[in-house]
């Protein structure tokens, strides 16, 4: 059996609600806004579904057409799926590693530009760090006026922290840079 994915435990996470297709999952990933937490791309969402059906983790409920759009299979969980998502969610909670993002290449490396540049450069990563803390608030008022158990939407809370403990630190690393405290 193939490793389970970040995508293949969100599609395993939506067919626990009710079958679905990979349309319809789609959709709903955009209208949740968890593209924002899985990379979730409509070739890459249909390649998963076949990888976690042929992995006997979901299975098809059937296949429907409606008017002239092409037929869509659905989708259910299985009890193996169930049960190999929550042993993965249990892996990924307990057990830190690390996840190589590119940023701190990029700040690895800063000192190969001008300082000019890099805070130019900064100050437009704090404005697009600003606009996705915006969103992610946004995102908090929405579930918090619906009442929603924050249970469901702690990926927002925890997003938002790090957005904003990220704009913090760049905004402080552009201040030493300005003031000459560090020595370019």
């Amino acid at each position: 059996m193939s490793s389970l994915t970040p995508l293949g435990i969100a599609i395993l996470g939506l067919l626990l609600e009710r079958p679905m297709h990979p349309y319809e999952m789609f959709q709903t990933f955009i209208a949740r806004s968890e593209d924002r937490i899985v990379k979730v791309r409509p070739g890459s969402l249909y390649h998963t579904v076949e990888r976690l059906e042929r992995d006997g983790l979901i299975r098809s409920t059937g296949t429907q057409r409606a008017g002239n759009r092409p037929e869509r299979t659905s989708y259910e969980i299985t009890d193996a799926g169930h049960d190999r998502m929550l042993e993965r969610i249990t892996e990924m909670l307990a057990d830190w590693k690390y996840e190589y993002p590119e940023f701190p290449l990029a700040i690895a490396e800063a000192h190969n530009l001008p300082a000019d540049t890099v805070i130019r450069l900064l100050q437009k990563r704090v404005l697009a760090l600003r606009a996705q803390l915006e969103l992610v608030g946004r995102a908090v008022d929405q579930v918090e006026g619906k009442n929603l158990e924050r249970k469901y939407w702690l990926e927002a809370s925890y997003l938002r922290a790090l957005l904003e403990a990220e704009t913090a630190w760049v905004e402080g690393l552009i201040t030493e840079l300005k003031n000459g405290t560090i020595d370019w």
